[in-house]
Parts: C-alpha cells; sequence; structure tokens
C-alpha cells in the first residue's frame, strides 16, 4: 500500500506545480472589430523570471493595412497600463515575412509596466506618440493580470 500512497503524492504534487504555472498567465480574447470583423486573436500575458510582463499576441484573419480603405502603413501594437499611460509597443508588419497566406500574425515583447489593456492601430507612422483612436483595429477588455 505504501508505493500506491507516494504515487497518490506525486500526482498531487505534479498537478499543483502544473497549476501554479498556468495561473501565472492571463489569456484574453481580443473583442470584435468594426473595422476588420473578420480579424480575431488573442492576448496572453505571463510574468517572466526578472517580474517582467511577457506579451504574447497571435491574430488570424487580419488584412494586410495597405487593404485598409484608406490604406495605412502598419499596424501598431500599443498596451495602456494600470496608470493609464499609453505605450507604442511596436509594428505588426503586413508583409510575407510576418504573415502567412492564412492572414495569421504574432508579436511578442516585455514590458516592465503591469498592462490594463492591449489595443492595435492601423498608423501611417509607425514611430507615433499617440494612437490614432479612430482607427483601433482590435482592443481587448481590462486585462487581469495578476501583480508581480
Amino acid at each position: 500500500m505504501k508505493p500506491i500512497k507516494m504515487n497518490f503524492i506525486a500526482y498531487l504534487t505534479s498537478i499543483i506545480v502544473l497549476l501554479s504555472f498556468s495561473s501565472c498567465a492571463v489569456k484574453s480574447h481580443f473583442l470584435n472589430s468594426e473595422i476588420a470583423p473578420a480579424a480575431q486573436g488573442t492576448v496572453q500575458v505571463k510574468i517572466d523570471k526578472n517580474k517582467n510582463y511577457l506579451i504574447k499576441i497571435e491574430l488570424s484573419n487580419l488584412s494586410p493595412s495597405t487593404r485598409l480603405t484608406p490604406p495605412k502603413e502598419a499596424y501598431v501594437v500599443w498596451m495602456v497600463n494600470v496608470d493609464n499611460a499609453i505605450n507604442n509597443l511596436g509594428q505588426l508588419n503586413s508583409t510575407t515575412n510576418f504573415m502567412s497566406k492564412n492572414l495569421d500574425a504574432s508579436f511578442e515583447t516585455v514590458s516592465a509596466s503591469k498592462p490594463y489593456k492591449i489595443m492595435i492601430t492601423a498608423e501611417n507612422d509607425v514611430s507615433t506618440q499617440y494612437p490614432s483612436l479612430s482607427e483601433v483595429i482590435l482592443t481587448t477588455g481590462i486585462l487581469n493580470v495578476k501583480d508581480r
């Protein structure tokens, strides 16, 4: 009977370890878009070993920004942090290097600030400091990311 008890304890320990790792990640879906209604995606936020926030975005059915009306140069990813500051996280490229024939795209970055919301806008200048709020392609609701 002792080996069964040891296996049970090992099994419970494994479950606890797996649950503790999975609870560190928050996954949220982007809300439906009026500008790009077929576009869908998710944002996953994890806390890394340095206590930074790892932000990973997966998108599908996102047309190249040059096919919008009016056409735009690129998609830009924005983060609203818990202090309501908006940061330009970088560019989603609509070239074949980053998007497949299925119109899939992904984006990954690290932030020291806790994310509150993630947005993707269509912009003519990828280095802009403020998003074109009339060109919001996708946005999340409030992200329930735990403190580090």
